[in-house]
């Protein structure tokens, strides 16, 4: 049955459990705008609840741009929630601003005591550094790339590691996707490093990051749209927007884009490594174009598990 709104449209979402209910956050626009390009200008994050992935009770949204000035006052996109604390939830999400048009885009947070009610924190923004990563002035290419955050924590160092969407400093012509990273010790104040992989010369973004071991297999998941592709790729994977998957026994640092493998046996957008009440890993990404009309809703959990060769592969 899936996550679905009669009179909004459903994209990119990201997940929290707290006890047995599963949180799903995810942008929403109304239907009402007619032509579901125009969703992107228009966003909220809505807020739905579950305990089975498959049956949803919608809440009341979560966030919604902010009035003017603010890092956020023409949207707020995509994001993932850690758990900071026993009694604080974060959410890192993506800001643009009507100050320049929507074309920076940033990093923000939120936090919350239950997962409810979301309070935005004052003064807390990341802008991509120029340093490492192209910026709105290089000109080459129609927005500063720096959005999709996927915070976690490793045990290996003990630091939070934040992935973002984000493009090379030097691109490969017009690709160059590369994932963003930074770190933290206390999810408040975060150092802006090289990117981990890229630049890619197949894929000029990697929309919705996530690093998760699936049953033992170290994975990055990301997606890409076929207009985004190299011919190359569209010559091997045709003209389709995939989640791909990359193992990464070697490190997140050493991760070779060109051994991405897109995920074909269900094919939906921005999807998400979520697991379910039992622990199997469970895929859930939105139906994007359907017999060239968009649907705008979010799939019921696909199982999945990973091999070494393959990356993501289905569940049996």
């Amino acid at each position: 049955m899936g996550l679905a709104l009669p009179d909004r449209w459903i994209w990119d979402s990201w997940y929290a459990w707290e006890g047995d209910v599963c949180h799903a956050f995810y942008l929403c626009a109304s239907r009402a705008l007619g032509d579901p390009n125009r969703r992107h200008g228009y966003t909220s994050v809505g807020h739905a609840i579950s305990q089975d992935l498959k049956t949803w009770e919608i809440l009341p949204d979560a966030l919604a741009p902010s009035d003017s000035p603010a890092f956020d006052s023409w949207t707020t996109w995509t994001g993932s929630i850690v758990q900071a604390s026993s009694d604080k939830w974060m959410m890192f999400y993506t800001g643009t601003s009507r100050q320049d048009g929507g074309r920076v885009q940033r990093v923000l947070a939120a936090t919350s005591k239950d997962l409810m009610n979301w309070t935005k924190l004052d003064g807390f923004s990341i802008e991509a550094d120029s340093r490492f990563y192209e910026k709105l002035a290089d000109e080459t290419w129609p927005d500063e790339a720096w959005r999709d955050p996927w915070v976690y924590h490793s045990e290996i160092d003990q630091l939070w590691h934040m992935l973002v969407t984000a493009r090379a400093k030097t691109p490969a012509g017009n690709f160059g996707g590369v994932v963003g990273h930074l770190t933290s010790s206390d999810l408040l104040n975060w150092k802006v490093l090289q990117p981990l992989a890229g630049p890619s010369s197949d894929f000029a973004h990697l929309e919705v990051l996530q690093y998760e071991v699936v049953d033992g297999v170290p994975l990055l998941i990301f997606s890409c749209d076929a207009d985004k592709l190299s011919a190359s790729r569209k010559s091997v994977v045709g003209s389709v927007d995939a989640t791909y998957s990359l193992v990464c026994f070697d490190g997140l640092e050493n991760a070779d884009l060109s051994l991405a493998r897109p995920f074909m046996s269900n094919l939906v957008y921005a999807s998400r490594l979520v697991r379910d009440s039992s622990g199997g890993w469970n895929l859930l990404g939105f139906r994007n174009y359907e017999n060239g009309r968009f649907v705008g809703e979010i799939c019921d959990p696909f199982p999945v598990t990973a091999d070494r060769k393959s990356g993501l592969i289905p569940r049996v």
